[in-house]
């Protein structure tokens, strides 16, 4: 799609190792030397989800900006939000190098960090110095060594309250041993009912609502996804984001790397997310927002997702092969998209394939 980086910056990064590569670019963004994106407003792009007004539907999923370092430098690429994280109270190193591998023949990535991040009050620190202007989220989540998970989180509401624009609550990574099992009914009834009570609690101080979103695994049984929609409705969540990384290898071409631990993003995410993404919009109704997250590499698979039942959608992966103009790309996509579909609006084709999507095999 962009031809100039995968020519040379992409043939440059790749000669390094993926988390330096990674470093390289968080660094390059700092400087400046990645130049702003510069998109006319198109207002059909523009979204009012959870009570926020998103200027497009697309966004940076977590795990690209874990300690909150360049959330004003990923909006000026194009994004209309991004979300730093995963961030947990403590500082702590994650799991031991390597941890990343390029699945370069699948466009994929597999990565095993295991919320490898500064703590709490450095991304606080970071985030208290930037305005107001863009929407940058705080994915938040549970130290390894933590003796009670769930009150890791209520610390993440309490302590990112006056800088966050949304929450997410991340319980879905296949890297933190037993953090997933916090997707089991009673263990997700526990936990939201103490999120969303400290959130209630804060706004009740701060005068403002913060909305909060629960991240899911794509690796979900029929019965594992009823219990999460009805969990969600039952406690008045504000919205879900489809789906962190997968365990499954199904269809991998490079078989080496796919031996690999660790959870699966990028292109061959795609079919997967966007079944449980249709699957759960089915469960929980057109009210609820839902994020889709999962290969998205451009604007059709963007379309895509909101086609299955998103409001919005994120990428990350699919950046690493495609580079920096990916987000400029998709939005300028989108808006064609929107020519050619003559929607006044990218809400009037959400849904539009739910019954497709929702209809086949996780």
């Amino acid at each position: 799609m962009i031809d100039p980086f995968k020519r040379i910056a992409r043939r440059g990064l790749f000669l390094f190792d993926p988390e330096t590569a990674h470093g390289m670019s968080i660094a390059a963004l700092k400087s400046g030397v990645v130049p702003a994106c510069r998109i006319a407003p198109d207002p059909r792009l523009r979204q009012t989800v959870a009570g926020l007004d998103f200027a497009n539907p697309l966004g940076m999923a977590a795990g690209y900006d874990k300690n909150a370092e360049v959330p004003e430098a990923l909006l000026k690429l194009g994004f209309g939000f991004t979300e730093i994280g995963t961030v947990t109270p403590k500082p702590q190193p994650g799991n031991p190098r390597p941890r990343i591998f390029r699945l370069v023949e699948d466009d994929a990535v597999i990565n095993r960090l295991g919320f490898n991040n500064e703590g709490h009050e450095a991304a606080f620190r970071r985030l208290s110095r930037i305005g107001r202007a863009g929407i940058v989220g705080v994915n938040i989540g549970a130290n390894k060594d933590s003796e009670d998970r769930i009150a890791d989180y209520v610390t993440g509401i309490r302590r990112f309250y006056s800088v966050a624009r949304y929450f997410t609550a991340n319980i879905s990574s296949p890297n933190t041993p037993g953090l997933r099992d916090l997707q089991a009914r009673e263990s997700l009834a526990a936990l939201l009912s103490a999120v969303l009570t400290a959130r209630d609690e804060e706004a009740e101080r701060a005068g403002r609502k913060i909305p909060v979103f629960l991240k899911i695994a794509p690796d979900l049984t029929e019965e594992g996804m009823d219990d999460i929609a009805a969990e969600a409705l039952s406690h008045a969540l504000d919205g879900l984001i489809v789906s962190n990384t997968t365990l499954s290898r199904d269809g991998l071409k490079d078989q080496v790397q796919a031996k690999e631990a660790g959870g699966l993003s990028g292109a061959p995410l795609f079919e997967k997310s966007t079944v449980v993404l249709a699957k759960m919009r089915k469960r929980v109704g057109p009210s609820l927002p839902i994020i889709g997250v999962g290969g998205v590499s451009s604007a059709e698979t963007a379309l895509e997702k909101v086609r299955a039942g998103a409001d919005l959608v994120q990428l990350y992966s699919c950046m690493i092969y495609e580079g920096p103009g990916l987000p400029g790309a998709i939005v300028r996509g989108l808006s064609k998209l929107l020519d050619r579909e003559k929607a006044t609006s990218i809400r009037d084709l959400r849904d539009s394939r739910v019954d497709y999507w929702a209809a086949r095999k996780v």
